[in-house]
């Protein structure tokens, strides 16, 4: 972090509505925190944005969820989502959304795989 937004006693200078202009929300879908981000390699031009907006595109330099990259920056998940937003808009980053129970095999079929593999 730059030493301009630290102040070693009092923690963060920058407020976090300042960093997000003061949204709360990310345009567009909302993010869930076990959704998976990937920064797009060579998705478009970076040259405009914020520091922050920058830490949050190289933490997504390999596929991480929401709640890692919020972690890896040091920044409130709130702020990492409307970041996140504003990445995707510019179609910098890719979002998976986790599985859903529908979307995994039943148990059965699972068991099945498992008694063919123990079978061989």
């Amino acid at each position: 972090m730059s030493d301009r937004w630290l102040d070693d006693d009092a923690g963060p200078i920058v407020r976090p509505y300042t960093v997000t202009r003061g949204r709360t929300r990310p345009t567009g879908a909302q993010f869930d925190l076990i959704a998976i981000v990937t920064a797009v390699p060579g998705g478009g031009d970076t040259a405009r944005l914020t520091p922050e907006h920058l830490r949050v595109l190289a933490a997504c330099s390999s596929p991480v969820s929401v709640a890692e990259a919020a972690s890896a920056t040091g920044l409130a998940l709130a702020v990492c989502r409307v970041l996140l937003g504003d990445l995707r808009d510019r179609g910098l980053v890719t979002v998976r959304p986790p599985a859903t129970v529908a979307k995994l095999p039943q148990e059965g079929l699972l068991r099945e795989v498992l008694q063919g593999l123990r079978a061989l």
